[in-house]
């Protein structure tokens, strides 16, 4: 089984050198220590969740919640030579923490929440805040349990104008759509630079926004022959594009 992965200050990465003594307390340390049970001698991965980590063993616990940790490697994981951006439209209820999961388990660079015109869930003021909390809180778990050292960004909800933005950007723009005249699988992926594509609601990307977002220079792309869930269509988007990208070979 492979070693579990805790979240650690950048500053600890930077300043680690094989056969020192690195140091993991706070909730981190409490989750190895008190939840995990962690004991000396155990092997372990911290990151600081931006590509950077090292490979140790358990040198000593303290306590409920410190744990010190001797060098034995130190990791990279470097920026993907194409990133991959998928604009989830917000879903109903717990869906959207379940696409973040699966998404980040999956590979994907970056998730942007998407306050689309048809989505049932509104994001504002305080609710906004605590579900971006949560979706990014979802993200550094999922990375953690997918042995991730470079966590994907959650962005903050974006408008329609703000994706369109983001759209006209990118090096390949897409929006999955029911009725697109090309498959996501022939897409022609570009070799570096970002590949950005939108998810829309349970009800649809509306034509209004359809029309923005053609504007900005998205096609509109079929996945497959069946019509997939706002919260499952991504992760099968972003599968397809990290086996096609090579990043799965």
């Amino acid at each position: 089984m492979t070693a579990p992965v805790f979240l650690i200050p950048p500053d600890r990465i930077v300043t680690a050198r094989v056969g020192a003594v690195v140091r993991l307390d706070g909730a981190e340390g409490r989750h190895a220590v008190s939840v995990k049970r962690m004991n000396p001698g155990e092997e372990v991965v911290l990151t600081d969740g931006e590509g950077a980590g090292l490979r140790g063993a358990v040198a000593a616990v303290e306590g409920k919640d410190v744990l010190d940790v001797t060098v034995a490697e130190l990791l990279s994981e470097p920026e993907p030579d194409v990133r991959i951006v998928v604009v989830q439209a917000l879903p109903k209820g717990d869906r959207g923490e379940l696409a973040v999961e699966l998404m980040t388990e999956v590979g994907v660079d970056e998730i942007v929440p998407w306050q689309a015109s048809r989505c049932i869930t509104q994001w504002k003021g305080e609710r906004g805040e605590k579900a971006l909390g949560k979706w990014r809180a979802t993200a550094r778990e999922a990375g953690k349990q997918s042995r991730r050292l470079r966590f994907p960004v959650v962005h903050g909800a974006m408008s329609t104008r703000q994706v369109a933005t983001l759209l006209a950007s990118a090096t390949l723009p897409g929006v999955l759509h029911e009725e697109g005249a090309a498959r996501l699988a022939s897409a022609d992926l570009p070799s570096s630079g970002s590949v950005v594509l939108v998810v829309g609601p349970e009800g649809g990307v509306s034509p209004d926004e359809m029309d923005t977002f053609t504007t900005a220079g998205a096609g509109a792309y079929l996945l497959g022959p069946s019509v997939l869930r706002t919260s499952t269509a991504g992760i099968a988007a972003a599968s397809l594009l990290l086996g096609r990208s090579g990043r799965w070979n």
